[in-house]
């Protein structure tokens, strides 16, 4: 508590001390909890939105500490975007520790992941939490973006025809990439259906297209690379045989590796993404490419083609 409070205190000062950009006031100013929410509401927003990414890229959406320009960001919002499904930690998450301290109205909160049917992690107690990696498929992004588009529709109805032309546009490219995923995912053999990623993030996508899901740790807050996770990994392989393992963009790829040596299953040789996009001009440089990219080397890794 101690140090959110301080943060706040040095946000003041600095806002105090300086001429502060405050955005245009003319744009809808939004403020996104990670990379993919982002991209969308900018490709749906366009010219009538301000929006301002939290977690960049690289860094873990489940546990982040704000920055100053973050709290001001947060404070000046008229909509604060997040993913929902304990992907910022839920009630006791930074996001909502962030509102809480900026004492931000509670109406200009909105969860884009709240009409995605929640799947679970369980943990060895017995307890569940929702997976909140459903943006891993098609068919969740199409309801991404819808809630997207509905919500800035209600809080700017002057530009509801642009953001309903912006949104059918976006869905569009949604739906052929999904026709994509059934007809391409649906190729693999079925001796080859093994998803093995470092973290339990692809449950939704291994749920819908009927691979079987291998995973190091479930979660990427807990502690990974532990010689029981290592066991139960290699053992999974042994039992399975998928023709390759695949390392997260934004993992330590050093257990994994551990896990292929004693295999002798190779690492694929390039990086699945899991819970982020990468910056302008990179590969993975939207939500859409995110989900090309993906496909081609899940594709390419569990076919040889």
């Amino acid at each position: 508590m101690k140090k959110w409070l301080m943060l706040i205190a040095v946000t003041l000062i600095l806002a105090g001390c300086a001429e502060v950009d405050t955005g245009d006031k003319n744009k809808l100013q939004i403020a996104s909890s990670f990379t993919m929410i982002t991209d969308i509401a900018e490709a749906i927003g366009g010219e009538h939105v301000e929006v301002h990414n939290l977690v960049p890229s690289g860094m873990d959406p489940h546990e982040y500490e704000p920055k100053p320009i973050d709290v001001r960001k947060v404070s000046e919002s008229d909509i604060v975007f997040a993913f929902g499904l304990n992907l910022e930690g839920g009630t006791h998450g930074w996001l909502a520790k962030l509102m809480r301290s900026v004492e931000l109205d509670e109406s200009k909160f909105h969860e884009v992941g709240k009409a995605v049917e929640p799947m679970y992690i369980e943990e060895a107690s017995g307890a569940k939490e929702p997976n909140p990696h459903a943006f891993t498929t098609p068919s969740n992004g199409i309801l991404m973006v819808e809630a997207i588009r509905d919500t800035l529709i209600i809080e700017d109805p002057a530009h509801a025809e642009v953001y309903l032309k912006n949104a059918e546009e976006y869905l569009e490219e949604l739906r052929g990439i999904k026709v994509d995923y059934d007809e391409k995912l649906a190729q693999i053999k079925p001796e080859n259906r093994i998803l093995m990623t470092s973290e339990f993030a692809f449950q939704y996508l291994t749920a819908e297209y009927d691979l079987k899901d291998g995973y190091l740790f479930s979660i990427d807050t807990e502690e990974s690379g532990t010689p029981e996770q290592i066991k139960n990994a290699v053992d999974f392989i042994n039992e399975n045989k998928p023709p390759v393992i695949f390392v997260e963009s934004n993992v330590d790829r050093r257990p994994m590796q551990t896990v292929s040596e004693e295999t002798g299953v190779p690492i694929f040789e390039r990086p699945i993404y899991s819970d982020e996009i990468g910056g302008a001009g990179d590969e993975v440089d939207s939500y859409l490419h995110y989900l090309e990219y993906n496909l081609d080397i899940i594709y390419e890794g569990l076919t040889g083609k």
